[in-house]
């Protein structure tokens, strides 16, 4: 199977390096990540009884389906294991008395605006057991097969700080991390902490232009709590040994336009909440992670209070500076209507692992300068996003 993986991925990037794509590098990239995320999402939703026939047949499907399609496939294959993620939660902090009373009360809350899922999510809170991180990682593990650990990093480099490390083992498509914090829309670029003047070591951003600010959430907490914008940005994010120039921490700018009414609860006892501490590979090693957006449809209100994400901002100003399409996405293949989303980012396994540090390709294309723990995974291809970012 491993053979038959590696023989597309070069196929992929004997397909970038083709002069028709030059004039666009950037989408051509995100179309071959969606590529590689249908190949291995797909083969994980095969199960165990998975053979090197399934995966052929699943590599004529990509060679075969559109680029639309692939897309609402991953986001069908990565729903798929984010709900039965947070039905093992469920099964770890809610006793079977209350969730057979709180699924009832969801329920009857179907009907209730998805843009406001604080009230479900708070009543869910309420119904937690008074469980430590620690406890809820352990139960997780014996549940899923595995949980996360934030450790010194073994890469041999003095800024390598804390690493990410899988504890347990997955298969090749696993959805392993969330990436946690504050989701800003393209409309609130200015409002980013350390975005403008790259102080900020904990940004993510999304192939359609949504910022997620990881700083805030630092190492997750002990219990459910209730976030607006401006409570985000009061925690500070423990960076006794971080990484990437982690210390300097920025604040908000002043003035800053946060929706106060946005009081969704987050379980802040996430075990996989902790994308934003995988490492980038050093020289001469591969990633076994790759970034895949997730667009987490707020109809799903029984799983809201395990996504560790809030929306900065009001999303009626999202809707009226950016358009609709930002805050919607087709989220099955079979339907013809769209829902409000919160655009995510989760970390997918792109091997079999078991027992190691995840790492993570940084593609730092639009960095001024490589800081000098970076080494490109693919030299050419940063090179051919900085030239496009530079433009």
């Amino acid at each position: 199977m491993a053979f038959l993986f590696q023989k597309f991925q070069e196929a992929v990037r004997t397909l970038t390096k083709n002069p028709i794509f030059s004039r666009d590098p950037q989408q051509l990239q995100f179309e071959a990540d969606i590529n590689c995320l249908f190949l291995y999402t797909s083969y994980k939703m095969l199960g165990e009884n998975a053979n090197e026939a399934d995966a052929e047949e699943i590599i004529k499907m990509a060679s075969k389906a559109s680029f639309v399609d692939q897309q609402m496939q991953v986001q069908e294959n990565v729903h798929s294991q984010i709900k039965a993620f947070c039905t093992c939660m469920n099964e770890i902090l809610v006793s079977k008395e209350k969730m057979v009373n709180g699924r009832l009360e969801l329920s009857q809350q179907a009907n209730s605006s998805p843009l406001r899922g604080g009230h479900s999510s708070a009543k869910a809170a309420s119904k937690q057991r008074p469980l430590s991180q620690s406890e809820v990682s352990q139960k997780l593990k014996d549940q899923l097969g595995y949980t996360l650990n934030v450790k010194p990093s073994q890469i041999p480099h003095k800024d390598s700080g804390k690493g990410l490390f899988l504890d347990g083992a997955v298969d090749v498509g696993a959805v392993v991390a969330f990436y946690p914090g504050v989701i800003y829309s393209p409309s609130y670029y200015n409002q980013i902490p350390g975005y403008l003047d790259e102080q900020n070591s904990y940004l993510i951003t999304r192939y359609d232009g949504t910022v997620i600010d990881a700083q805030p959430w630092g190492c997750g907490g002990d219990g459910p709590e209730r976030f607006n914008g401006r409570k985000m940005f009061e925690n500070k994010l423990d960076n006794e040994g971080a990484h990437k120039g982690s210390d300097r921490m920025s604040k908000p700018l002043e003035g800053s336009q946060v929706d106060d009414d946005n009081d969704d609860v987050v379980e802040r006892r996430n075990p996989l909440a902790l994308a934003h501490f995988a490492n980038h590979p050093p020289k001469g090693i591969l990633p076994n992670v790759m970034i895949c957006p997730y667009d987490f449809p707020l109809t799903e209100n029984n799983m809201r209070i395990y996504i560790p994400n809030i929306l900065f901002g009001n999303e009626e100003v999202n809707l009226k500076r950016f358009g609709s399409s930002w805050l919607k996405s087709v989220v099955s293949k079979n339907s013809e209507s769209d829902v409000p989303t919160l655009k995510a980012v989760v970390l997918v396994a792109t091997r079999t692992l078991q027992d190691e540090e995840l790492l993570l390709n940084y593609r730092l294309s639009n960095s001024k300068q490589w800081p000098e723990w970076y080494a490109p995974v693919d030299e050419e291809e940063d090179m051919n996003l900085k030239d496009e970012s530079g433009q």
